[in-house]
Protein backbone atom coordinates (compact mmCIF):
# COMPACT_ATOMS: atom_id res chain seq x y z
CA UNK A 1 0.00 0.00 0.00
CA UNK A 2 1.16 3.02 -1.01
CA UNK A 3 2.00 6.07 1.51
CA UNK A 4 -1.01 7.68 0.08
CA UNK A 5 -3.25 5.60 0.33
CA UNK A 6 -2.29 5.18 4.01
CA UNK A 7 -2.87 8.36 4.33
CA UNK A 8 -5.98 9.03 3.02
CA UNK A 9 -7.22 5.76 4.76
CA UNK A 10 -5.44 6.99 7.96
CA UNK A 11 -7.73 10.36 7.38
CA UNK A 12 -10.55 8.54 6.45
CA UNK A 13 -10.84 6.50 10.21
CA UNK A 14 -10.54 10.01 11.66
CA UNK A 15 -12.61 11.90 9.99
CA UNK A 16 -15.79 9.29 10.24
CA UNK A 17 -14.48 8.65 13.92
CA UNK A 18 -15.50 13.01 14.45
CA UNK A 19 -18.33 12.99 12.48
CA UNK A 20 -20.12 9.67 14.12
CA UNK A 21 -19.14 10.44 17.90
CA UNK A 22 -18.46 14.17 17.96
CA UNK A 23 -14.83 13.29 18.52
CA UNK A 24 -12.35 10.30 18.48
CA UNK A 25 -10.19 10.65 15.76
CA UNK A 26 -7.40 10.72 17.90
CA UNK A 27 -8.22 7.23 18.86
CA UNK A 28 -7.23 6.09 15.18
CA UNK A 29 -4.79 9.03 14.64
CA UNK A 30 -2.19 8.47 17.09
CA UNK A 31 -2.00 4.21 17.18
CA UNK A 32 -1.64 4.69 12.75
CA UNK A 33 0.64 7.34 13.14
CA UNK A 34 2.78 5.46 15.08
CA UNK A 35 2.53 2.14 14.37
CA UNK A 36 1.45 2.20 10.08
CA UNK A 37 3.44 5.01 9.73
CA UNK A 38 6.06 5.05 12.05
CA UNK A 39 5.79 8.63 13.36
CA UNK A 40 7.67 9.54 16.83
CA UNK A 41 4.77 9.19 19.86
CA UNK A 42 5.25 12.81 20.68
CA UNK A 43 4.85 13.94 17.00
CA UNK A 44 1.90 11.96 16.53
CA UNK A 45 0.12 13.23 19.33
CA UNK A 46 0.89 16.89 18.34
CA UNK A 47 0.07 16.16 14.59
CA UNK A 48 -3.19 14.49 16.05
CA UNK A 49 -4.63 17.38 17.73
CA UNK A 50 -3.82 19.28 14.34
CA UNK A 51 -5.42 17.30 11.93
CA UNK A 52 -8.32 17.01 14.85
CA UNK A 53 -8.98 20.58 14.59
CA UNK A 54 -9.92 21.39 11.29
CA UNK A 55 -12.00 18.17 11.29
CA UNK A 56 -13.93 19.00 14.46
CA UNK A 57 -14.93 22.62 12.63
CA UNK A 58 -15.77 20.78 9.67
CA UNK A 59 -18.15 18.51 11.82
CA UNK A 60 -19.57 20.97 13.82
CA UNK A 61 -20.70 22.94 10.70
CA UNK A 62 -22.46 20.08 9.76
CA UNK A 63 -24.19 19.76 13.19
CA UNK A 64 -25.04 23.22 12.74
CA UNK A 65 -26.51 23.56 9.33
CA UNK A 66 -28.39 20.55 10.39
CA UNK A 67 -29.74 22.12 13.77
CA UNK A 68 -28.36 20.01 16.23
CA UNK A 69 -26.07 22.44 17.95
CA UNK A 70 -27.29 24.62 20.41
CA UNK A 71 -24.54 27.11 20.96
CA UNK A 72 -26.03 28.01 24.25
CA UNK A 73 -24.79 24.84 25.33
CA UNK A 74 -21.89 25.03 23.94
CA UNK A 75 -20.50 28.62 24.70
CA UNK A 76 -19.68 27.91 28.61
CA UNK A 77 -17.59 25.43 27.58
CA UNK A 78 -15.36 27.18 24.83
CA UNK A 79 -13.22 29.46 27.86
CA UNK A 80 -12.67 26.07 29.65
CA UNK A 81 -11.25 24.57 26.67
CA UNK A 82 -9.46 27.35 25.64
CA UNK A 83 -7.20 27.49 28.88
CA UNK A 84 -7.19 23.62 28.83
CA UNK A 85 -5.86 23.33 25.42
CA UNK A 86 -2.98 26.30 26.03
CA UNK A 87 -1.74 24.68 29.30
CA UNK A 88 -1.74 21.33 28.33
CA UNK A 89 0.01 22.40 24.95
CA UNK A 90 2.54 24.54 27.20
CA UNK A 91 2.98 21.37 29.41
CA UNK A 92 3.23 18.47 26.50
CA UNK A 93 7.10 19.58 26.02
CA UNK A 94 7.35 18.68 29.24
CA UNK A 95 5.84 15.26 29.47
CA UNK A 96 7.84 12.11 29.02
CA UNK A 97 6.13 9.66 26.52
CA UNK A 98 5.74 7.27 29.16
CA UNK A 99 3.16 9.40 30.80
CA UNK A 100 1.47 10.72 28.10
CA UNK A 101 1.08 6.93 26.98
CA UNK A 102 -0.23 5.68 29.96
CA UNK A 103 -2.82 9.12 29.92
CA UNK A 104 -3.70 8.16 26.72
CA UNK A 105 -4.77 4.48 27.53
CA UNK A 106 -6.53 5.70 30.94
CA UNK A 107 -8.61 8.03 28.76
CA UNK A 108 -9.68 4.97 26.26
CA UNK A 109 -10.37 2.63 29.50
CA UNK A 110 -12.68 5.01 30.99
CA UNK A 111 -14.07 6.09 27.82
CA UNK A 112 -14.78 2.39 26.56
CA UNK A 113 -15.87 1.45 30.12
CA UNK A 114 -18.34 4.29 30.33
CA UNK A 115 -19.71 3.87 26.69
CA UNK A 116 -20.67 0.00 27.71
CA UNK A 117 -21.94 0.63 31.10
CA UNK A 118 -24.23 3.47 30.34
CA UNK A 119 -25.67 1.71 27.07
Amino acid sequence: MTDRTKYLVTGACAGAANGFFGSGGGLFLVPLFTGWLGMQQKTAFATSVAVIFPLSAVSAAIYFWKGGISLSYAAPYLLGGVVGGILSGLLFSKASVPLLRKAFALLLLWGGVRAVLLL
